[in-house]
């Protein structure tokens, strides 16, 4: 709850990403430690702290910007554009 963390349904274990609120253009440099959401349309779950950080801690849900930081695995690619991804409300 109080660490930097997130659950990702397809991110490898111990990545790092970096989360940007497209709302307020806030960010928070989290590590996946989980697995999750298990909701439709959401595809990453932030730790109370994480989201609190970007302005989650009243909306619960918004539109975000996920850039992959670093990942342990050697055969894991790394994106080369931004992904975005947008929550329906």
């Amino acid at each position: 709850m109080y660490a930097y963390t997130a659950a990702s349904k397809t991110l490898p274990m111990n990545t790092k990403i970096k989360v940007t609120n497209l709302n307020n253009s806030k960010s928070v440099v989290v590590r996946v430690n989980d697995r999750g959401p298990f909701v439709n349309d959401r595809i990453l779950d932030l730790s109370y702290i994480a989201g609190k950080k970007i302005g989650l801690d009243k909306s619960g849900i918004a539109p975000v910007e996920i850039v992959v930081l670093s990942t342990p695995s050697k055969n894991f690619k790394k994106p080369k554009k931004i992904i975005k991804t947008y929550q329906k409300n």
